[in-house]
């Protein structure tokens, strides 16, 4: 491949670039040359000749003057001795501040993949919302690595085209740069897979002439019926791309012969309402699939890209997907958000709050904020990248855009974020559904809030997009650090009653000062400090309160005998914790109105725990980390409760035991029998219960049938 000249870069823009525009230009190559003078790239060519590469695409896109040279200039950093003060005194801050972007997001080195690729996606957001035009130098970059890629190991290879297809590829698309899109995948396609690449090959090129020979003969006859309808028409030939067809056919689990666009003409006319003409005419001549018409003129995607859809069955039987669209249709589609890039404000930023097609762009920045781990947030993106999306309604008729496989509560979200919180029950298209139940294309949703209705955690097993992800994990976080808080407050109160000690001992501003300096914890408030001991990380005590207070004299106000826990529990006033909402232990699974205590667990907070329960009678739990609790005055749902059954093995002692246990208004929601040798069985149950008092009835009531030897609770 030739190396690419300077003169063809100024001839692409003269026309459109002033004198002072060609002088700086001028000025930036002869910067990069003497920069990266004596440099060359794995495949033996001078550096300089990537540099090139790399302004020659953003010329083709059309960008403008400052882009362009951050381009010729955009490894000077990284690769050479120049310094960002040189730059600037040569250049000025804007491009010294766009290399500097480029820059950013190459220099990432993290150890895990995982980490290295969300931290990669961190930079490069960062760099987008901070200057847009960083990702299309990016762009070009990494489309002359791929170029390239075969100098490097195999190892590397996979590594870049991989992040290719997760990372370059869906952020082009998303900001509708098809052609440069198309390009990256095509590329990255052969190294990342290159069974299926070869695979898909082999089907491809044996079709590939006899479609071209037919596609020929149909663009004939289109364009002599696009001339008898007096509609101007250029007409070009596509066949798809191989990632592409490999991509469809994996998706949607479908066999070669069924992908229908494998073939496809593509019209430009001048005119919105010559689309439509053209549209009337094609399909008043051939037959088309009614299912695979598609108005994106009308509808356009999130990424403004705006067609029409249709695909004909030829006389030969052939099916060729059709689209068309004006001029300045196709240009977007081309090129997206650099089609038509005009940098006059003074403020990037204000490109990210008008353009529709970086709404995604903004959402990411919001959950970047809050996003801690590496694999969610990959998740999450990957999720907002997704290229294929479906369109609902609401009732008034407004589209949302939704990616494929969101459900009625991810639309509700999507709505709001107080509605999607709020949301009690949806109707899709008139009818009432789940809030699971998968949206497509066409949908009319309404959603009825309430306000008493909030987020459950298996909310997060029915939605899909991060959005709604992460309003609902923010709403369940805060909600356990209030209840978290209002627990620490609580036994915080409950210890210094312990203790007495100087005057200034409880002063707010020395426990949070002695809590950092005592402990691994900081606390900038109260509440925080209430939380690290409500969510289990403070266990309060002896030892924590002298290491808290090390120069104060804080004593206990009486020692007293450590009893049993048993005991101990047993004769005190009724607890200052009611259980509420807390964690039942699945060991013992207590039952209101039964004796209890609250065991706090790191990170979880309270754990509820019969008093019967092996684990509290055989002391194996830490004492210090056991608190007071009773059960809340307020009636609550039910409870699930344990049984052992031994009796006969004869039949129909089962029924009898379900017959009880229904009679006795309590659910049986599993049943294990295991009989024995000797004619006996041991039935275990568990059953849904509303308190103490109702699973003793049945207790009473069971081991008053005569097949039954004993019954009682494991």
């Amino acid at each position: 491949m030739a190396m690419i000249r300077f003169d063809d870069i100024l001839n692409k823009v003269s026309s459109s670039y002033t004198e002072k525009d060609i002088t700086l230009l001028k000025k930036a190559y002869v910067f990069a040359a003497q920069a990266h003078k004596g440099q060359t790239r794995r495949s033996g060519e001078p550096y300089l000749s990537h540099s090139l590469e790399v302004a020659n695409m953003l010329a083709e896109m059309k960008l403008d003057r400052t882009t362009l040279i951050a381009g010729l200039l955009h490894d000077v950093l990284e690769d050479t001795d120049s310094t960002a003060i040189e730059l600037t005194q040569a250049f000025g801050k804007e491009i010294t501040h766009l290399v500097e972007g480029v820059t950013k997001i190459s220099r990432v080195q993290e150890s895990s993949p995982e980490a290295r690729q969300a931290e990669s996606i961190r930079k490069i957001i960062l760099a987008m919302t901070d200057d847009l035009r960083v990702i299309f130098i990016k762009l070009a970059d990494r489309i002359h690595n791929l170029k390239t890629l075969k100098f490097l190991s195999e190892k590397k290879q996979k590594q870049i085209a991989r992040e290719t297809l997760e990372i370059y590829a869906p952020i082009a698309n998303r900001l509708g740069m098809g052609r440069i899109k198309a390009e990256l995948e095509d590329l990255s396609f052969r190294f990342v897979n290159p069974e299926d690449y070869f695979e898909v090959a082999s089907l491809v090129e044996p079709r590939r002439k006899k479609a071209e020979k037919e596609l020929k003969k149909l663009m004939v006859s289109i364009a002599s019926l696009m001339k008898e309808n007096n509609i101007p028409t250029e007409i070009t030939t596509r066949i798809k791309r191989l990632y592409s067809i490999d991509n469809k056919m994996k998706r949607r689990s479908i066999d070669f012969d069924q992908v229908y666009d494998f073939l496809a003409l593509r019209l430009i006319t001048d005119t919105v309402k010559n689309c439509y003409a053209a549209l009337g005419s094609i399909h008043q001549q051939w037959p088309h699939h009614p299912h695979r018409f598609r108005d994106l003129i009308a509808m356009p995607k999130p990424n403004l890209y705006q067609s029409l859809h249709t695909t004909i069955i030829t006389e030969k039987n052939l099916t060729v997907e059709i689209q068309i669209r004006t001029h300045d249709m196709h240009n977007l589609t081309e090129n997206g958000i650099a089609a038509h890039w005009k940098y006059k404000e003074k403020d990037p930023r204000h490109i990210m709050k008008e353009d529709k097609r970086l709404h995604w762009l903004r959402e990411m920045v919001d959950l970047y904020k809050e996003q801690k781990s590496p694999r969610e947030f990959l998740k999450s993106l990957k999720t907002d990248l997704l290229p294929e999306e479906i369109y609902i309604f609401t009732p008034k008729g407004k589209v949302i855009t939704l990616p494929l496989g969101s459900s009625a509560l991810d639309f509700a979200f999507k709505i709001h974020s107080e509605i999607g919180l709020h949301c009690s029950e949806v109707k899709i298209n008139g009818k009432a559904a789940p809030l699971k139940t998968i949206l497509k294309t066409g949908d009319m949703v309404e959603v009825i809030t309430s306000p008493e209705k909030t987020p459950a955690r298996n909310w997060l097993n029915i939605t899909f997009t991060s959005t709604a992800r992460h309003n609902i994990k923010r709403w369940l976080n805060l909600q356990k650090r209030m209840k978290n808080t209002a627990l620490g407050k609580k036994l915080w109160e409950k210890e210094i009653k312990k203790y007495k000690g100087p005057p200034e001992w409880l002063k707010k501003k020395n426990i949070l000062k002695n809590l950092t300096a005592a402990t691994p914890f900081r606390a900038k408030r109260m509440e925080d400090f209430y939380a690290l001991i409500g969510s289990g990380k403070i266990i309060l005590g002896n030892k924590f309160m002298e290491k808290l207070f090390p120069t104060e004299k804080v004593v206990e106000k009486k020692k007293t005998l450590v009893k049993k826990v048993v005991t101990k529990v047993s004769k005190k006033p009724k607890p200052v914790i009611q259980v509420k909402g807390v964690h039942l232990a699945k060991c013992c699974s207590p039952v209101k109105g039964e004796p209890i205590i609250g065991y706090i667990t790191s990170g979880k907070g309270i754990t509820v725990h019969s008093l019967r329960c092996p684990r509290v009678v055989k002391e194996i739990l830490d004492y210090e980390r056991m608190i007071e609790v009773s059960w809340d005055d307020a009636p609550e749902e039910t409870y699930s409760g344990r049984l052992l059954i031994k009796g006969e093995d004869s039949p129909g002692v089962l029924a009898k035991i379900a017959t009880v246990i229904a009679q006795l208004e309590g659910n049986i929601t599993k049943a294990d029998v295991v009989t024995f040798a000797d004619k006996k069985a041991r039935i275990r149950v568990t059953i849904i219960i509303q308190d103490i008092r109702h699973l003793d009835g049945i207790i009473k009531k069971l081991s008053g049938i005569k097949e039954i030897f004993s019954v009682e609770r494991p």
